[in-house]
């Protein structure tokens, strides 16, 4: 059964605002509906609250009179480039009302996807939290194609809500949450109030959600946002930014929208940030007896491996591969991908005598690795 429960003390809070509810086609920028969001953000009193905000190619399309979204991703980015600026001086004329400073922060994956770039963006984020200032942030559409083409900032609010360890993940839309169907076209979907178990079999169901002429997300971008908040042991609420306070009603245990329930075992901070952010520069392929080794909680040796694919250096991540081309695993590599070439297939205790120097006995060590599990038929991290 799924009972509807969030945290009861919430001090650090994600926001995150669809294209669908800040943008009409009508009028550009919705103002009165970002006013009510900064009324509903100063009622509510939580401590530390980040938006992550759609809106600036919906911007710039208004104020470049164009109706549809085009599919040029040059044009995109360029409008992102003419619209972002007017969103985040409508968030900052509009807060300022209510007593709030914003301050912008633009990300991409590749950003959140280098280690080091990462901790920055948490230390920058809790001085900003110091500070009484609310981060509004959004994708860097002007230099990056996946989140413009695929997922209107679900996945970065995700991916946002892990770096600041948050207790809550809001994601706002134009809709009263998920549904078993259409509810445009079936008079039978029935709202889906909770989900106790997010996998990916259950979000590919959604794969056909289509967006809208502003909007280039769907149901399905926003399930595998909760699903990936759900590894860090973050609940999502997907609710309809349109209702009246929806953000006060949902923080005060109102009943709204749709719960998804975190998982009960969630993974180490550096490991989800293995599985969720880092994106591989190359990979190695292992025989049968390493991949079992890795099941078995092992570290990664050379004489497991069987071959390199990419080029990589000492310290990037690699996806691990079985022989069949599975990424069974994901880790940070000892050795850049010349030298493994030279010592696959060797035991540990020949590198020094093949490379003529020594850093590791293993290629990654378990504690930097993060390994896909067999469940229920469904692959997954753990």
């Amino acid at each position: 059964m799924c009972k509807w429960e969030i945290p009861e003390r919430l001090n650090k809070v994600v926001i995150k605002i669809g294209t669908r509810v800040i943008v009409s086609s009508e009028a550009g920028l919705d103002e009165d509906f970002i006013e009510n969001i900064a009324q509903q953000v100063e009622g509510a009193g939580i401590s530390n609250v980040v938006i992550v905000s759609s809106g600036a190619i919906g911007a710039g399309m208004k104020r470049m009179g164009i109706e549809r979204i085009p599919s040029s991703i040059p044009v995109k980015q360029a409008l992102a480039a003419i619209g972002q600026s007017h969103l985040i001086r409508t968030y900052e004329k509009l807060f300022e009302k209510y007593g709030k400073r914003v301050a912008q922060i633009l990300l991409t994956g590749e950003d959140l996807g280098v280690r080091s770039r990462f901790l920055n963006a948490v230390n920058t984020f809790d001085k900003l939290f110091s500070m009484n200032v609310i981060p509004v942030v959004n994708e860097n559409d002007t230099v990056t194609v996946e989140e413009i083409t695929l997922g209107d900032n679900d996945s970065l609010s995700a991916k946002v809500a892990i770096l600041i360890e948050a207790d809550i993940l809001i994601i706002l839309t134009d809709v009263d949450g998920v549904y078993t169907g259409d509810p445009a076209k079936n008079s039978d979907a029935e709202l889906i109030k909770c989900i106790s178990h997010i996998d990916r079999k259950f979000i590919e169901k959604f794969k056909r959600s289509l967006p809208t002429p502003v909007g280039t997300g769907g149901m399905f971008t926003k399930l595998t946002a909760a699903y990936e908040a759900s590894l860090k042991g973050i609940p999502t609420i997907i609710a309809n930014g349109k209702k009246e306070n929806i953000i006060q009603k949902i923080l005060s245990g109102e009943e709204k929208g749709t719960l998804v329930l975190p998982r009960k075992k969630k993974m180490r901070s550096k490991k989800l940030w293995l599985a969720t952010m880092s994106k591989p520069k190359g990979a190695v392929i292992i025989d049968s007896g390493a991949v079992t080794a890795l099941k078995k909680g092992k570290s990664l040796l050379p004489s497991g491996i069987k071959d390199v694919t990419g080029s990589f250096t000492r310290g990037d991540i690699v996806g691990i591969l079985d022989e069949n081309g599975n990424e069974i695993a994901r880790g940070l590599s000892e050795y850049n991908s010349e030298e493994i070439l030279k010592i696959k297939g060797h035991n540990s205790a020949e590198i020094e005598k093949i490379l003529g120097y020594f850093f590791a006995e293993e290629v990654t060590h378990r504690d930097k690795m993060v390994i896909m599990e067999e469940s229920g038929g469904e692959r997954r991290w753990n």
